[in-house]
């Protein structure tokens, strides 16, 4: 796939799934400032990395991606809250993100809470009413999503690598350390979404492990790539400050290993998740490019 046609395809599949999130969030019933909060962050722009891989896997098997929809809204409510509560005073305390200011400093730090709370508790129902009947998603599959979800976004995933980050901040870690907080902070919703995808379009055990070892990939890759970018990339189009890791201490690659060989680690890690998708028979899919994406992108 062209640079060209690969930048049309995230095109259209960001639409597509932003067109599809606010329907998916509940508003009857919900006190109008809650709604408000969770529609500001959840609509705040983003990637949608995590919901995009759940839909190309779909159609690197030849599924339907109508059947991946509520899997990926719900990936990214997960993903919405966890930013919601990274920039609170307690965790992050960052006023910006994605160039507008963080949601509690709109709505104050009680409501941003609760927002995070509202968003995480929404994703699982979701997946449970969605699928809930379908004749194309068998219910043990549906139960497949939510436990893969959970375990991912818990405390042996997506939380516990935010712990094992707080937990190193102002310390001297080595790069283990630092590649399981990585593995698990980001990592692990990446794995969800292709697992989810996955379990969805009926891949094979092969597939699925392959598909596992490229979500580790390029996990450690988006990851190698922020650390970069907060050392030379443009503040106003990251649209958060650059410099700030050196400024809190912050363990990085850059700090461990060094701009070079961050560089180094990251090509090496993407050519592994290149590997992976050939031996899954997936190397024509938009995952490869997506790969690619992930060593390149400036924001």
């Amino acid at each position: 796939m062209a640079v060209d046609t690969f930048t049309t395809y995230l095109t259209e599949k960001t639409a597509y799934i932003e067109d599809r999130l606010i329907s998916a969030l509940e508003q009857e019933g919900v006190p109008s400032a809650l709604y408000e909060s969770m529609k500001y962050s959840l609509m705040a722009g983003g990637k949608r990395l995590r919901p995009m891989l759940v839909l190309a896997v779909l159609e690197a098997l030849d599924k339907p991606i109508e059947r991946g929809v509520p899997f990926a809204v719900a990936l990214e409510m997960i993903h919405t809250y966890s930013l919601i509560h990274d920039d609170l005073p307690a965790m992050d305390d960052d006023d910006l993100r994605r160039g507008k200011p963080t949601n509690h400093k709109v709505f104050g730090e009680a409501t941003a809470i609760l927002a995070g709370d509202a968003l995480l508790t929404r994703a699982f129902s979701l997946i449970a009413e969605s699928y809930m009947g379908r004749t194309d998603v068998p219910a043990a599959t549906t139960v497949k999503l939510i436990a893969e979800l959970g375990r991912r976004a818990g405390a042996r995933g997506m939380v516990g690598g935010q712990m094992a980050d707080i937990e190193g901040e102002m310390k001297r870690l080595e790069l283990p350390q630092l590649e399981f907080i990585h593995e698990h902070k980001t990592g692990d919703l990446l794995i969800a979404a292709l697992r989810g995808g996955g379990y969805l379009a009926e891949a094979s055990e092969k597939q699925m492990e392959m598909l596992t070892r490229y979500g580790y990939c390029i996990g450690l890759a988006f990851q190698i790539q922020d650390d970069i970018l907060n050392v030379e990339g443009d503040a106003a189009e990251l649209g958060k400050a650059v410099g700030s890791d050196a400024q809190r201490q912050k363990a990085t690659y850059p700090s461990i290993l060094g701009l070079e060989q961050s560089k180094e680690r990251l090509a090496a890690l993407i050519a592994e998740a290149k590997a992976a998708l050939a031996d899954a028979g997936l190397e024509h899919s938009a995952l490869g490019p997506l790969a690619d994406y992930v060593r390149d992108r400036k924001k």
